[in-house]
């Protein structure tokens, strides 16, 4: 086999709450990823010449060592002295930079795709170890698994027996956030000034929020939606709040940012009120889509 083309989903953060800082300077979290049916694709192909090259449209997106795609088949290349270099096309559907996990997915991607490609023949759990060295977010997409809880940094996986499926619109607006910046305003207070000695206000609990979801109880999922990381991403850019206002009047189940935003998502009832939805928002905003568990 010298070639091979892979889908790269995005994921949501259901639940995120924010522990305490590590002495790594990273954060200890807890956090339910979902798996959404918003994808990238990965092409990749082996080249004679030893070299990894990235093309990607987006220009957004880099093609050199800054790209974790390169940094993964590096990895891999580098460990196993690989002499065969790698042709990697991303096409681009998930926002950059958005919340939305589109880069750690894509190295997950070229991980499992390289695996397969260079036969090395490493496990998941030896994969992992890879994952866990090219960002937090990266493990979760080596399993293939729609609901799963994340510990630690969110790198250790534990795959959730949930079967429930969620209609979403998702709103990326046109600002650049980056997540070292939302992490680092945890410990300051609401004007982003003295530090405070409590991360997180309230006493919510994952067990609660899973018991939910195994239920498929929509009214509640919406309402127990947490992102301890929200309160600085609405503190940094205010008008997102307007948009989650406006979500919210359109009669949907729930609105939160995911992740480091700045991706704002509604969980709606059906597929109809999603797309309904989607076109009130599209008229303001060019990114906005419409996506379900996957």
């Amino acid at each position: 086999m010298r070639r091979i083309r892979l889908a790269s989903p995005a994921k949501l953060n259901l639940f995120l709450k924010v522990l305490h800082k590590r002495p790594d300077s990273f954060h200890n979290i807890a956090t339910i990823f979902e798996r959404i049916d918003l994808s990238d694709e990965l092409r990749l192909t082996l080249n004679p010449s030893g070299a990894i090259r990235i093309d990607c449209v987006h220009p957004q997106v880099p093609r050199g060592p800054k790209n974790l795609v390169y940094q993964a088949a590096k990895l891999l290349r580098k460990d196993f002295q690989i002499k065969e270099g790698v042709d990697i096309y991303i096409k681009k559907n998930i926002p950059v930079a958005a919340g939305l996990g589109g880069g750690s997915g894509n190295a997950a991607t070229t991980l499992r795709g390289l695996n397969e490609l260079w036969k090395l023949g490493l496990s998941r759990s030896q994969l992992l170890s890879y994952a866990r060295r090219l960002g937090s977010d990266v493990a979760f997409f080596l399993y293939d698994c729609p609901w799963a809880l994340g510990t630690e940094r969110g790198d250790f996986i534990q795959k959730l027996d949930v079967k429930t499926k969620l209609w979403h619109v998702l709103v990326v607006p046109c600002v650049k956030i980056y997540s070292g910046q939302v992490y680092g305003g945890l410990g300051l207070a609401p004007g982003l000034g003295a530090p405070r000695k409590v991360l997180t206000k309230r006493n919510d609990n994952v067990s609660i929020f899973i018991h939910h979801l195994r239920r498929s109880d929509i009214a509640q999922i919406g309402h127990s939606l947490v992102n301890d990381l929200e309160r600085v991403v609405l503190l940094l850019f205010p008008h997102l709040k307007k948009l989650e206002q406006r979500l919210k009047s359109l009669d949907t189940k729930g609105v939160m940012v995911s992740g480091s935003g700045p991706c704002v998502f509604a969980i709606t009832g059906t597929k109809r009120q999603a797309e309904e939805v989607r076109a009130v928002l599209a008229r303001r905003f060019s990114r906005t889509f419409v996506a379900r568990t996957y």
